[in-house]
């Protein structure tokens, strides 16, 4: 019998589409055919709130991923399944931490919009809480975390042009570009029982920093888009969710990443927003990930330089949880875990309100 697959757990009813429609449009297109006869079963992964991302398990024993983007009113530029796909089909060549793109579809007959099919990379995901049955000792979370970092720096490593990337961003000016741009979708996603931020968004706007670098960057770099290999889960074998890269200043990748790196001695209010385990036993304080990040890359992070970092990544994360919320608000979703997100919005908020006087003080 076939190994059930965390996360994965029958399709919800608004999420469905037509199954064999959808297989036989695959088995036509796939660049590799082999192992996708016959009407695969299909499950639903429950922990992402952007892009739909469904299992399929076929009678051969492999395993397909297909994403597509949800239904309802979506942020500009958002959900593009083509550029993800266009992405990790150029990295594949120079990153092995990508998954094998199988076929992208464009036909909105097929299912409905845009998606994308690629084969599923096998192993551990760690979801909020660590899977109970996957031993994690003190010092093998250190080493998981050291590894994640190599990773993330091997990823900014990569020459853009080399890969056939050169494109995908817009150049210089990411940092006053994402400041701007986060800000008026705050504004453009706001309902009337989350506060305005307008004062973090003026401190951002007075204190942002020059681009440092333009390079690949993943933009969800957190460690439930990590695949660990079964065997050595210190060991990174996949990168998941590639909504978000583009072109762009590596410290705003990593700030993004940070914001969700909720640590043990965080309060207690801070601790409710935790979506992955950083805070177990021997996992990196987010000082020690910018630390060793700066360390494995040749860069230099001082501690008042990372507060503008710091802030920008939990205002954004306040951010996409508002944009998320912003559905379930206007009855977009009937999804009851997306009600969730306004709450977290208000425990972001109180957070920047802190990190901003103190970073006036």
């Amino acid at each position: 019998m076939t190994a059930a697959v965390p996360g994965a757990r029958e399709v919800r009813a608004e999420d469905a589409f037509d199954v064999a429609r959808v297989a036989a449009w695959i088995r036509a297109q796939a660049t590799t055919p082999e192992g996708l006869d016959g009407e695969p079963e299909v499950r639903q992964f429950t922990g992402g709130a952007s892009n739909l991302t469904y299992l399929l398990r076929y009678p051969s024993g492999r395993d397909l991923i297909v994403r597509r983007a949800p239904a309802g009113t979506k942020a500009r530029g958002a959900h593009d399944m083509r550029r993800e796909y266009v992405i990790q089909s150029a990295l594949a060549p120079v990153f092995d931490h990508v998954a094998t793109m199988v076929a992208f579809c464009d036909d909105p007959d097929v299912i409905g919009g845009d998606f994308y099919a690629m084969d599923r990379i096998p192993g551990v995901i760690p979801r909020s809480e660590w899977p109970a049955d996957v031993p994690l000792s003190p010092e093998q979370a250190r080493e998981l975390c050291l590894h994640a970092v190599d990773v993330l720096a091997e990823l900014h490593g990569i020459d853009p042009e080399a890969a056939g990337l050169a494109d995908l961003g817009k150049g210089a000016g990411y940092v006053r570009r994402q400041v701007e741009g986060w800000s008026t979708r705050y504004r453009n996603a706001r309902t009337d029982d989350v506060p305005d931020l307008e004062s973090v968004m003026a401190w951002l706007d007075a204190h942002q920093p020059d681009d440092v670098a333009t390079c690949v960057i993943h933009n969800d770099f957190k460690l439930d888009n990590l695949v660990l290999d079964a065997d050595d889960v210190t060991r990174v074998v996949g990168v998941l969710d590639w909504e978000m890269a583009t072109l762009g200043d590596p410290l705003m990748d990593l700030a993004g990443s940070m914001a969700y790196w909720v640590q043990a001695d965080d309060s207690e209010e801070f601790q409710m927003v935790r979506r992955v385990p950083t805070h177990l036993p021997g996992m990196l304080t987010r000082d020690e990930f910018v630390a060793a990040y700066a360390e494995r890359t040749g860069r230099t992070v001082t501690p008042e330089q990372w507060r503008f970092y710091e802030v920008f990544g939990l205002f954004r994360m306040a951010v996409i949880a508002q944009q998320i919320y912003y559905r379930f608000f206007h009855g977009q979703t009937t999804n009851e875990m997306y009600a969730l997100f306004g709450p977290a919005v208000q425990i972001i908020c109180r957070r920047l309100d802190g990190l901003v006087e103190q970073g006036d003080s």
